[in-house]
C-alpha cells in the first residue's frame, strides 16, 4: 500500500499501513456484533421468548431503517469533523443497544434496542469507514478503501462461528453482554488511538463551472452531476436489494429446490472466499484502471451468478463463486467510484447521500423477498433476482457511457 501525499493545510495522515488493519479488525467486530448477529441469535431469541421468528428477525431491518435516515447526516458530519468523533460515537451506540438487547425482556424494548444498534451500524460499518479513509487520505484513498474491503470479507467468517460459540457457552443474552463489552473495551480505544483529530471544516459546495476530471478533484457542473449521482445510486442499490435477499433467504430457496441443507451450507460457505479473492486482485490491479470498471465488472459477474443460481444444477457452484466476486468488487466500487468521479471534496457527504437509498432498500427487502418466495416459489423469486440484476447491468452501462463521454470531454 502506498503512502498518499498529504492533503495541503492538513498535518500529514498516518501511515495506511497502520489506521487499515487496525481498522479493519474493529469492523470485523462491528459487523459481527450488529448485521450478522441475527442469523446466530434469532432462533435463540425467539425460542426462549415465545417472540415468532419473523419479528425477531425484524429487529435487524428496523436498525438498517433507522442507519439508512440518518446515512446523510453521518456523512455531513465526517465532512465537518472527521471521523474520529463519529466512530467513536458508533462504538457507544452499539455497545448501549447491545447491553439494551440483553436485557430486553418484551417486544417494544427489544426493538428500541436496534433502533440504537441501528445508529451504531449508520455511524460506524463501512459508508462511515470509508468517508472517514477519503477525509484523511483525499485523493489517495482507493487502495486504503479496497484494503479495508478484505478486512470486512471476513466478517461473517469470524462473526457467525464467534456468536454460535458465545450462544452455546453464555446464551443470547450473554453473547449480546460480551459484544457490548467489546464495543467499550476494544473498539472504541481503538478508534480513539489510530484515528487521526482533524480539523473542523466547512461544507464543500460542489464548483458549479467545473469540467470533470476522474481522478481529480472537480465536479461535473449542474445536471451532469446529478445524473451521475442518480445512477450510481440506482446501481448500488439494485445490488443490494439482490444482496439482501439471498443474504436472508438463501438457504430456504436451495432448500425448496431440493437441494439438501449440508449441501446448501456447502455452497453458501463459496460466497466468502469468492468476495476475498475478487477483492484481492482489485488490491492488486486496481490502479491500472478507472474504477467504473470496477462497477461494471462487479455488475457482470453479478447477473452471471444469479442467473445460474436461477438455471440450477449443474450451475449452482458457478452460480455461488460468481455472485460472491461480483458482491465483493460492487463493495470495494461503492467507496472508490464517487471519489475518482468527483475528488476528495465533498466525498464523506456524498457517501453518506448514497448510502441512503441502499440502506433502506436492504431494510424492506428481506420482507419482500420473504412474500414473494411464500407467494410465488423460489425459482420465480430467483428469475425476478435475475432481472433486478439486468436491470442494475443497464444501468451501470448508462453510466459507463455517459463517464466515457466526460472522460474524452477532459
Amino acid at each position: 500500500m502506498t503512502e498518499p501525499e498529504a492533503p495541503p493545510s492538513h498535518v500529514p495522515p498516518p501511515s495506511p499501513w497502520r489506521l487499515v488493519p487496525a481498522l479493519g479488525l474493529t469492523q470485523i467486530l462491528a459487523w459481527a456484533s450488529s448485521y450478522y448477529l441475527p442469523a446466530v441469535i434469532a432462533r435463540p431469541v425467539a425460542d426462549s421468548t415465545g417472540w415468532p421468528l419473523a419479528w425477531v428477525v425484524g429487529g435487524l431491518s428496523l436498525g438498517l431503517l433507522v442507519s439508512g435516515l440518518i446515512a446523510p447526516r453521518v456523512g455531513r458530519t465526517i465532512e465537518a469533523r472527521g471521523g474520529r468523533p463519529v466512530l467513536a460515537t458508533s462504538a457507544l451506540m452499539l455497545s448501549a443497544g447491545l447491553l439494551a438487547l440483553a436485557l430486553s425482556w418484551t417486544l417494544p424494548a427489544y426493538f428500541l434496542a436496534w433502533v440504537t444498534i441501528g445508529a451504531g451500524m449508520g455511524a460506524g460499518l463501512y459508508d462511515a469507514a470509508f468517508a472517514t479513509l477519503g477525509r484523511i487520505y483525499g485523493e489517495g484513498a482507493r487502495r486504503p478503501i479496497t484494503a479495508l474491503t478484505l478486512f470486512g470479507g471476513f466478517a461473517s467468517t469470524v462473526g457467525w462461528p464467534l456468536s454460535a460459540w458465545l450462544v452455546a457457552t453464555v446464551g443470547w443474552r450473554g453473547t449480546c453482554a460480551v459484544y457490548a463489552a467489546i464495543q467499550i473495551a476494544l473498539v472504541l480505544p481503538a478508534y480513539l488511538t489510530i484515528l487521526p483529530r482533524e480539523r473542523r471544516r466547512d461544507a464543500i459546495a460542489p464548483p458549479r463551472d467545473s469540467v470533470d476530471k476522474p481522478d481529480a478533484a472537480g465536479d461535473p457542473p449542474g445536471a451532469r452531476r446529478v445524473t451521475l449521482i442518480a445512477l450510481m445510486a440506482v446501481a448500488f442499490t439494485l445490488g443490494d436489494v439482490i444482496w439482501s435477499v439471498l443474504s436472508v433467504h438463501l438457504i430456504a430457496i436451495l432448500e425448496a429446490r431440493e437441494v439438501a441443507l449440508a449441501a446448501a451450507v456447502a455452497l453458501g460457505m463459496l460466497v466468502g472466499p469468492s468476495q476475498v479473492a475478487a477483492r484481492a486482485v482489485e488490491m492488486l490491479t486496481g490502479r491500472l484502471y478507472h474504477p467504473i470498471w470496477t462497477l461494471t465488472a462487479s455488475s457482470l459477474l453479478f447477473a452471471a451468478g444469479v442467473a445460474l443460481l436461477w438455471a440450477g444444477s449443474p450451475w449452482l457452484a458457478l452460480g455461488f463463486m460468481l455472485y460472491g466476486a461480483g458482491g465483493g468488487m460492487r463493495s470495494i466500487a461503492r467507496g472508490t467510484l464517487p471519489l475518482a468521479l468527483f475528488g476528495a471534496p465533498g466525498y464523506p457527504g456524498l457517501i453518506g447521500r448514497l448510502a441512503m437509498p441502499s440502506l433502506l432498500a436492504q431494510a424492506i427487502s428481506p420482507t419482500i423477498g420473504a412474500w414473494l418466495l411464500e407467494r410465488i416459489g423460489a425459482v420465480p423469486l430467483l428469475a425476478v433476482l435475475t432481472a433486478v440484476a439486468s436491470v442494475q447491468l443497464a444501468t451501470v452501462a448508462v453510466l459507463w457511457a455517459a463517464t466515457r463521454r466526460l472522460r474524452a470531454r477532459s
